[in-house]
């Protein structure tokens, strides 16, 4: 059968039936098509140019400062998220307003002080209950170019940022114009800072990024844009170093005894070993406490050699001196640093100190002996 050849693909089809298949005959109905699978319109931006003409809206777009923007996204309904600055907007410039399809935001008399993210969200709704489907957002980064100003403007002379050991931190010197040419520089000493893409990185939309902040990376930096024959300065960002841990620290505590007797002293330790120049704080709960007896502690903190690197150890001890029938129980060290905190306990048997006889004391001589004592003695 595999050897037959095939027939001409014309004369195949010279022989297909113009009519019904003979399921249709002996039914005389036409089967029933497959249902087509539904499908979410696709969520997109469109600037209005002019009345009646449109422009499909891609990553970032430049507008110039005092023009009107007018935004549509497809959908229905659809919600809008702005910049920070323009959802505190008073003035009335913003407004949006939702369509059968489409969705409108208008924004008028635009600023240097609106450039940022927009984004436009299709809403899914059952009855009256409707959420955002992230997902399928839809985001655009404007720039407002105005000649004036090169920098976002900011209220801000100083800002505090702090700097945390391996997480990536931003300096949003945010210009109005994805043509500036933005440098970096260190107030004291004097300089420019080297911007190599891997230890620090710009970016238009988020300006400057160091992605693993080390101690030398603190002072107070700024930002310099130029475009054509102007060139500004942005605000001034006070870095501040924390040595942030990788992790919350795991504390180890163990008493100086698991059983003890009734007026003996009693030492629980709680220690941590972690990174170095990380601050650890200890909290204690014990049996005493309900009673109102004062904590008393004696902490340290120490550079050790573990697995032959350079260790903190940070330690605390409780001390509980003549310990007391109420002092039996649970005792519990919480350790906690920046990135969170852990506890660990442990329990602590008091007895009752046994009882042991007295020595007797040596009887006294008696008056009678006394007396035999003091009697004279005759010599014959």
């Amino acid at each position: 059968m595999c050897q037959k050849v095939d027939p001409d693909p014309k004369t195949k089809a010279e022989k297909k039936p113009n009519g019904k298949s003979k399921s249709e005959k002996g039914s005389g109905k036409s089967l029933p098509s497959k249902p087509k699978a539904k499908t979410t319109p696709e969520t997109y931006l469109t600037q209005v140019v002019n009345k009646g003409r449109f422009q499909k809206v891609g990553d970032t777009l430049t507008v110039q400062a005092g023009d009107t923007l007018e935004l549509r996204c497809k959908g229905n309904p659809v919600q809008w998220a702005v910049p920070a600055y323009l959802e505190e907007d008073d003035e009335g410039r913003l407004r949006t307003v939702q369509h059968e399809r489409y969705g409108t935001m208008i924004l008028a008399n635009a600023t240097a002080a609106d450039t940022g993210e927009f984004t436009c969200y299709p809403m899914y709704c059952e009855d009256k209950d409707c959420r955002k489907q992230y997902d399928k957002a839809v985001k655009v980064f404007i720039f407002f170019s105005d000649p004036q100003e090169l920098f976002v403007p900011s209220a801000d002379y100083y800002e505090v940022i702090q700097l945390r050991t391996n997480w990536p931190t931003a300096l949003p010197c945010q210009v109005t114009s994805p043509l500036a040419k933005v440098t970096l520089h260190r107030e004291f000493p004097p300089m420019e800072v080297k911007v190599d893409g891997r230890e620090i990185s710009f970016d238009v939309k988020k300006g400057f990024t160091i992605h693993r902040p080390k101690q030398y990376h603190a002072g107070s930096l700024y930002c310099v844009a130029s475009l054509g024959n102007l060139r500004q300065s942005s605000t001034k960002y006070m870095l501040i170093y924390v040595n942030y841990p990788a992790a919350p620290p795991f504390p180890a505590i163990q008493a100086s005894s698991d059983t003890i007797e009734v007026g003996k002293d009693l030492q629980v330790t709680c220690t941590v070993i972690g990174e170095r120049d990380v601050v650890v704080d200890f909290t204690w709960e014990y049996p005493g406490h309900k009673i109102g007896r004062p904590l008393h502690t004696q902490d340290s903190v120490q550079t050790v050699q573990v697995d032959g690197q350079n260790r903190q150890r940070s330690q605390t001890i409780l001390l509980v001196n003549e310990v007391r029938e109420v002092d039996h129980g649970t005792y519990t060290c919480t350790a906690q640093n920046l990135e969170g905190a852990r506890s660990a306990s442990t329990t602590v048997k008091v007895q009752s100190a046994p009882i042991t006889s007295k020595p007797k004391k040596p009887r006294s001589p008696s008056k009678k002996s006394y007396r035999n004592l003091e009697r004279p003695v005759a010599v014959k």
